[in-house]
């Protein structure tokens, strides 16, 4: 070690608050780096592994290739191996006991499938020859029909096809039924045998509303012929951007009519071709990294700043004694070496210690929220920890680098005179008489004193403005994460929902809202409309998809109306809330009505969540409803309603989220009335109902096998998007506190550091008779300044950068812009607790200090 990196390390170990101080900076730095590395590839690592578990491991999926073509897809270079499957057909289940579930599914897997795709083999064992069948539980189960193993089953294999007959149906299409009559047509096709070896769980694709119990039966690629067809699924050998142009060229080449990509699995690989939601996540990652480096930076760089500082004597004399400009530079980098030496690994082991422990405490909650089995764990890679080593030293090197020119350049003439640091003008420290005669002559001593130490003056409001930037940057960035989650969310608030035709309504609905569990229900009459409504009344949005589809005629546009009835009860409640007289609602006459006029949407491919109004209308204005005549086709005027009150309150169970769609809420007394004028009378009745325990609550419900009634359970899907936030909040709160620790260490290091360096300053004032009292409120004042200035820097700047957040966000959320005003009430609150405690701490050991003592100091 030479002479210069030795006082080096004795000028480290003289001041070693400030040097444990940007220590733990780095630490705390590194630390979050490495943990937000980690959060991102743990999370891409679980959710590879869950969607590996619900759909199976594939990545290009080939559509009805024949025996040729298969060929030439399993000699392709980039496969890995192939997966063989067929959908052979439906087959009419003997005995079944559930009505909505007549049918048998059967698929056709060649033996990678029980290996590569998520079935799970309860009982026996898998099929190895082409008469070979497993069986689904949910068979015996759910349908009380029991196959035992060695059964020999035979089964009548077809279609089914729609009520028009013109669409095949498959599983994701439930069975069409009406009053508990079959419309659909089942076509069978061909007899097939099979032996029983085995049964297998539920598969995950099944659909809860698929009308067939799944069949898995062996398909031997020896036994296809020429014309048959198969879906091939590949695993490839190599995961990479380019395998969606091969694959268009292998299809090409091969003359496959279609391919598909297993576009939720690639995306967790990183790999996509089209992908709104990763250009939100990579953006908003990016500006998380942007503020921890510039926290860090503005750390960091002050510590050594302030060093090279205090060091300014001892390297004029390394410069008399012949150092050069270079040993001088370089000796700030080593000390920054050794603090990253030091630091660096401590915080990435820390980053892992820390990641592990939230894991550990909030995996149930993960599995809640994302609806996962698979546990989220700690996933190190060589890129993550290369990621969070490379970019905290960077940070170590960006804050020394202006500090390390600043020490390369300092002359044994200028350490001598000390007057590097302060340059003094008149003009520069020149102040308003107004300072003076309004807050005294301690206020105009601390604007003197700003003035007069403005680099470290600049160096301390840099540090709050960070500080700002970051408290009120995190603040709006879980701000937007809650939001774009409750959009996700669509307004739900209920937990099971029940259609029911209006003949068997007033029999089944007690029995319902009188189960145990049960804490909150909506009873409501449905009737459908339609309304022709002038195109200045239509939103912007609706206006240009209208315009594509050729929908606006003479200027006017049809909204597809839905008018629910409340009961007497919860209309009066709803009125209130909405603030509209209940008796405007129940004239029959003028026929009041309440319009919701706000709704929240998705646009289509981009998968884009938003919320906007739906229609311009104002109270007083009539709508014309008409309805369509089921048995001539034609519109027939319905009723004029009035608009009593206009809202984007919705009452439970009603949700709006399609174009050209609206809500009217009507009393009883005038749903009776518009069912009335129409010819067929028709309308339905829906429940939409809370509940304790809302998985019981279903199965009670089917249990009363009532004909024409329809159950979903939106209970889950509710709960996962309210622990997502919950989800969101702990990692961004989490955040927030460490930004904080940085930030806080960053002002007390530089006001600290700074106030020491004073002391001579203080010692000369108190000699010439400034009281205590005077010295405290010239401390005062001092911070208020600092407070002031700062905020009206950081305050802008985090506005660009929120909005710049906001932007970032809307590649697959649209909501307008506001700002957080509570979390700006705290920041000015925050700020000059901070810098008033910063200031007051450090001013009392200058005040302990002895003048003459004070004034023999050297160092500025």
């Amino acid at each position: 070690m030479n002479i210069v990196n030795k006082v080096t390390v004795r000028h480290m170990k003289q001041n070693k608050k400030r040097t444990l101080v940007t220590i733990l900076g780095v630490i705390i730095s590194a630390a979050m780096i490495t943990a937000v590395a980690t959060l991102a590839v743990s999370f891409m690592e679980l959710m590879q592994r869950q969607t590996i578990a619900n759909d199976g491991e594939w990545h290009v999926q080939y559509k009805n290739v024949n025996k040729k073509q298969l060929k030439a897809i399993k000699e392709d270079e980039k496969t890995k191996s192939v997966i063989i499957s067929n959908d052979l057909g439906y087959a009419k289940l003997k005995g079944s006991q559930n009505e909505n579930k007549p049918f048998l599914f059967i698929k056709e897997y060649s033996p990678e499938a029980f290996k590569q795709f998520p079935i799970q083999l309860s009982k026996g064992r898998w099929p190895k020859k082409a008469n070979e069948v497993i069986i689904s539980e949910e068979v015996a189960a759910n349908a009380n029909v029991i196959y035992k193993m060695g059964d020999t089953i035979t089964l009548n294999v077809g279609e089914r096809l729609s009520n028009e007959g013109a669409q095949v149906m498959d599983q994701d299409h439930s069975l069409e039924v009406d009053n508990g009559e079959i419309l659909e047509e089942f076509k069978p096709k061909k007899a097939v045998s099979y032996t029983v070896v085995g049964f297998i769980e539920r598969p995950t694709w099944e659909p809860a509303w698929a009308p067939g119990y799944t069949l898995i039966a062996y398909k031997d690629e020896q036994l296809m012929g020429e014309d048959d067809t198969v879906q091939a699924s590949v695993v490839l050998n190599k995961v990479t951007s380019s395998l969606y142009k091969h694959a268009g060229e292998l299809a090409k080449n091969n003359k496959i009519d279609s391919h598909y990509f297993h576009s939720e699995l690639l995306r967790y690989y990183g790999v996509t071709n089209n992908d709104n939601l990763r250009t939100t996540l990579y953006s908003l990652v990016f500006i998380i990294m942007a503020v921890i480096i510039i926290g860090s930076v503005s750390l960091i760089y002050n510590a050594f700043a302030i060093s090279v500082s205090e060091r300014t004597r001892h390297l004029g004399m390394l410069s008399s004694v012949g150092a050069t400009k270079r040993q001088k530079r370089n000796s700030v980098f080593f000390e920054g070496f050794l603090i990253g030496l030091i630091s660096i690994p401590l915080g990435v082991i820390s980053g892992l210690i820390g990641i592990g422990i939230t894991f550990l405490f909030i995996n149930s909650i993960i599995q809640s929220a994302l609806g996962v089995t698979e546990k989220l764990t700690v996933t190190v890679t060589p890129f993550s920890l290369l990621l969070a080593s490379g970019v905290s030293a960077l940070t170590i090197f960006i804050s020394t680098l202006l500090p390390a020119i600043k020490a390369s350049k300092i002359s044994a003439i200028d350490s001598i005179r000390q007057s590097t640091d302060i340059k003094l003008t008149r003009k520069s420290v020149k102040t308003s008489k107004i300072v003076r005669r309004i807050f005294g002559i301690e206020a105009e001593f601390a604007l003197k004193n700003l003035k007069r130490n403005k680099r470290r003056y600049q160096a301390t409001i840099f540090s709050l403005v960070i500080s700002i930037l970051l408290f009120l940057i995190v603040s709006f960035y879980t701000t937007s994460l809650k939001k774009s989650v409750e959009l996700n969310q669509s307004g739900l608030n209920y937990d099971i929902q029940v259609y029911m035709d209006s003949s068997n309504a007033d029999q089944l609905v007690k029995p319902i809202v009188s189960l145990e569990d049960v804490t909150e229900f909506s009873e409501m009459k449905e009737l459908y409309a339609l309304s022709w409504v002038n195109q200045e009344s239509m939103p912007d949005l609706l206006k240009e998809i209208a315009k594509n589809e050729q929908s606006i005629i003479n200027d006017k546009y049809s909204y597809y109306m839905t008018i629910h009835s409340l009961k007497e009860d919860a209309l009066k409640a709803y009125a209130k809330e909405v603030g509209v007289a209940y008796d405007r609602l129940v004239d029959t006459e003028k026929k009041g009505v309440i319009l919701i006029d706000t709704m929240k949407y998705e646009e289509a491919g981009t998968n884009k969540k938003g919320e906007t109004k739906s229609i311009y209308k104002k109270k007083g204005e009539t709508l014309d409803l008409r309805y369509n005549d089921e048995d001539t086709g034609e519109e027939k005027g319905l009723h004029q309603v009035e608009i009593a009150a206009l809202t984007d309150k919705n009452p439970m169970g009603i949700v709006s989220t399609s174009f050209g769609e609206l809500h009217v809420i009507v009393s009883e007394q005038v749903m009776n009335t518009l069912i009335k004028k129409q010819a067929n009378n028709s309308y339905q009745v829906a429940l939409f109902l809370n509940s304790d325990n809302p998985i019981k609550t279903q199965h009670e419900i089917e249990k009363m096998k009532a004909n024409g009634i329809s159950i979903f359970n939106l209970f889950q899907n509710r709960q996962r998007d309210e622990q997502m936030i919950l989800l969101m909040s702990v990692f961004s709160y989490g955040f927030i506190v460490l930004i904080t620790a940085i930030s806080i260490a960053n002002i007390f290091n530089t006001i600290s550091t700074s106030i020491s360096l004073r002391k001579r300053e203080f010692a000369m004032l108190k000699s010439v008779g400034m009281t205590p009292k005077g010295f405290n409120k010239m401390i005062h004042y001092e911070s208020v300044f600092y407070g002031i200035k700062s905020l009206l820097y950081g305050i802008p700047l985090s506005i660009i950068v929120m909005i710049l957040i906001h932007r970032a966000t809307q590649s697959s959320f649209t909501y307008s812009f506001t700002l957080p005003w509570a979390s700006l009430l705290y920041c000015f609150a925050a700020v000059f607790v901070i810098v008033s405690s910063a200031m007051l701490y450090s001013s009392s050991k200058v005040k302990k200090e002895n003048i003459i003592d004070g004034l023999k100091q050297e160092s500025i």
